[in-house]
């Protein structure tokens, strides 16, 4: 059922106005139609308390005036030039038609043809109550009649009858001409008023043009500017109400996201700076610690593990610093470098390097017959590489298959690193790529939790995407670049 109702606001107010003037059509036609057919049959009611008893009292002696009555009176009794064409006179004697007769259309016989009546009829006729009033009956042999009886002179019961019919070919051709002309009305105003609700409507129209361009608007990051605001019409009206607090949440929205760029911007240049600040230190920190190591004088082995140590965290926390910088330079729109990289042996690379860090797994390849060639950073290609196949050999058991696959079409470059280990926690994979990210908060020594962050971060800077699906048994990063370059 709803799927017949309208769906556009437009259409309902519209179809709203056309039901509405079509009840008040009804309303007005069926009032007019029983207006009618009152005023006519009460006419007729009127005609027949005029013509009284005259017809059939000539049916009581033959023709002849009844006793009592002078000669002059036998015209009205006895003819039927004076009655109505069609006028019905009926004599009944205890409740049994005895005679029954119509004015015929010439009106020169002096009692009319007689009518063979039916059964049905008979008894119709003789359940008319003598009260002086008009009633309505259905005669098969002459179809609806309006009728009065009175008493005769002979104790018998006088009935007279005039048509209907005039009265019902009046009402239905009033019938037809109101359905017509209300059906033109309608169609009239339907035309009307959806051209009305339409220019009525027209500022919530541009109201949800401007909200449609606000929410094709990439708002997650960056600095954003929207569209002009939607025009106001008169604030009186509900449509001006909306379209003014619309344009004050878009304000609110501009002010919002405009303070957000500016704090996203100040953190980006604070990692930036203090990237590249700690870079030093910790290169300093590194080179003593490795200084100390060589010293060739006796050193206690307390000591020598603590340099050791010293050495470790300082290289890894240089790892995680420049991690941070180039982070912080991509979301700055800083240029990766644009040269011809050979993706095929990018990949045979990583994967040797991959195989000899994790001998435990077992690693294959699927390349094309052909060298792919891509145009981007061949050092960051191969830092999203060797981040993803590292990600594999860390988080999963020694023995499992981890296959690296790589296809070309005409429309993009897909690099797959595919394993089939345990799977990463479903929870997990809406923030898989998020910065700092780990399966296991406790394991800090596994990573930074900024290697998924560098590869979707890297494949964005080259015009493409890194997406996930995983489940049990089944792991697969895929790195979607620009459209291959053909050597």
């Amino acid at each position: 059922m709803s799927r017949l109702l309208p769906r556009t606001l437009r259409a309902r107010l519209t179809a709203g106005l056309v039901v509405l003037l079509a009840l008040g059509c009804a309303a007005v036609g069926v009032a007019a139609v029983v207006g009618v057919n009152g005023f006519l049959t009460g006419r007729l009611d009127e005609q027949l308390a005029e013509v009284g008893n005259r017809f059939p009292a000539s049916l009581e002696h033959g023709g002849a005036p009844p006793p009592g009555h002078d000669d002059h009176d036998g015209d009205e009794h006895g003819d039927t030039r004076r009655q109505s064409v069609g006028t019905l006179g009926v004599r009944l004697l205890d409740g049994t038609v005895t005679n029954a007769a119509v004015v015929p259309t010439s009106g020169a016989a002096t009692a009319g043809p007689t009518v063979a009546l039916t059964a049905a009829d008979r008894r119709a006729l003789a359940a008319v109550p003598v009260d002086g009033r008009s009633h309505t009956v259905h005669l098969s042999t002459l179809d609806e009649y309006r009728v009065r009886a009175t008493r005769g002179l002979d104790g018998d019961v006088l009935i007279t009858g005039l048509p209907l019919e005039p009265v019902e070919s009046t009402v239905h051709r009033l019938e037809l001409v109101a359905g017509i002309v209300f059906g033109v009305t309608l169609v009239i105003a339907g035309v009307a008023g959806a051209l009305w609700v339409r220019w009525s409507l027209r500022p919530l129209s541009r109201v949800a043009a401007t909200a449609t361009r606000v929410s094709e608007l990439p708002l997650a990051s960056g600095e954003v500017a929207l569209p002009p605001r939607a025009p106001e019409p008169d604030p009186r009206s509900e449509v001006g109400r909306m379209a003014g607090a619309f344009n004050r949440m878009l304000g609110h929205v501009e002010d919002a996201l405009t303070k957000r760029h500016a704090s996203e911007e100040r953190l980006r240049s604070f990692a930036a700076d203090a990237s590249h600040e700690l870079r030093t230190p910790v290169a300093s920190v590194r080179g003593h610690a490795e200084l100390a190591l060589l010293h060739p004088g006796p050193v206690p082995p307390e000591v020598t593990r603590a340099l050791e140590r010293i050495a470790a965290e300082s290289s890894r926390m240089g790892e995680m610093v420049d991690d941070l910088l180039l982070l912080a330079r991509l979301d700055a729109g800083r240029p990766l470098e644009r040269r011809p990289v050979d993706l095929t042996r990018l990949v045979l690379d990583a994967v040797t390097d991959a195989r000899a860090a994790g001998p435990g797994h077992r690693w294959s390849l699927d390349l094309p017959e052909e060298p792919v060639t891509v145009t981007g950073d061949a050092h960051r290609l191969h830092q999203v590489l060797a981040n993803l196949l590292a990600n594999a050999r860390l988080h999963t058991p020694e023995g499992t298959q981890v296959t690296v696959t790589l296809e070309t079409d005409p429309a993009a470059t897909r690099l797959r690193v595919h394993d089939d280990g345990p799977g990463i926690p479903e929870d997990l994979q809406p923030r898989i790529f998020d910065r700092f990210t780990r399966a296991d908060h406790r394991r800090t020594k596994t990573g930074t939790g900024l290697g998924l962050s560098i590869v979707s971060a890297v494949a964005q800077a080259h015009g493409g995407r890194v997406t996930l699906t995983s489940r049990p048994g089944s792991t697969t990063f895929t790195v979607e670049l620009g459209a291959t370059d053909i050597p």
